[in-house]
């Protein structure tokens, strides 16, 4: 049975091992700044050609390009991260695609791609570390990466809202099915993010359409779902899991 332990209350991950899919930019990579800085060793997983030169620039973050959508590579390169080392902790299935189109013209290939990388990947990626968390029975954290989308519908985002909605459900899914094992499986819904992709992506009267529909009037910023990504995987939050935390600046509660 599980019981109380007490936690670090600065919520430090020391020599604690984290994976962080699309940890080279974005929100990934304010994940992998924030977990390096509370001590933790953070492999990075990304298909940036550069990716593997990352240890050569940051302290304690390491580098393995890998195509999360081939389960093979994402086998070997999880086994590697486990024995260069020792151990792992934590998983943020933090890449995805959005792959924008209204719904009577979505293509076959955009809507299977789609839910290649957003959900099956991160699902598979789940599966192989979930199965070393249970090996290793010390608990562990995972931590997949949704969407508001995943609650309320926009336009063009058919496609992407599907996986995202389907990712709560597979993580309360997880969640359930290894409490078990103490593993925490837990999810994350950002509204739109001040990334370089949606500073891209939403321009214009879009943009504009978007903030009028936050309470708070104005788009996150990756390090406030980093904040949230390194709550959820501390020892604070022991006792939460098949959670869905939603970082939407009030969008939602209308």
């Amino acid at each position: 049975m599980n019981e109380f332990k007490d936690f670090n209350k600065d919520f430090n991950l020391t020599n604690k091992v984290a994976i962080v899919t699309g940890g080279a930019s974005g929100i990934g990579e304010a994940i992998t700044d924030l977990f390096v800085e509370k001590e933790a060793k953070v492999a990075v997983i990304d298909m940036k050609q550069d990716v593997e030169n990352l240890e050569q620039h940051k302290d304690n973050v390491f580098g393995f390009k890998c195509n999360i959508t081939d389960a093979e590579q994402v086998k070997n390169t999880i086994n590697t991260i486990k024995e260069r080392f020792g151990r792992i902790d934590i998983l943020v299935n933090s890449a995805g695609i959005a792959l924008l189109d209204d719904a009577e013209k979505i293509s076959d290939e955009l809507w299977q791609k789609t839910l290649d990388l957003n959900l099956t990947a991160s699902f598979k990626m789940a599966q192989i570390v979930g199965n070393i968390l249970i090996e290793q029975n010390e608990g562990g954290k995972i931590i997949n990466m949704s969407s508001q989308n995943a609650l309320i519908a926009l336009d063009n985002h058919t496609a992407y809202g599907a996986t995202k909605a389907a990712i709560v459900n597979v993580t309360k899914s997880l969640a359930y099915e290894w409490a078990q094992y103490g593993i925490n499986v837990n999810s994350i819904s950002p509204t739109i993010i001040a990334t370089e992709l949606g500073d891209k992506a939403w321009v214009g009267e879009k943009r504009q359409e978007q903030l009028n529909g936050i309470p708070l009037g104005r788009f996150g910023h990756p390090s406030e779902v980093a904040a949230v990504a390194l709550f959820l995987a501390s020892d604070a939050t022991n006792f939460i899991t098949g959670e869905n935390i939603v970082i939407d600046g009030g969008n939602t509660i209308k």
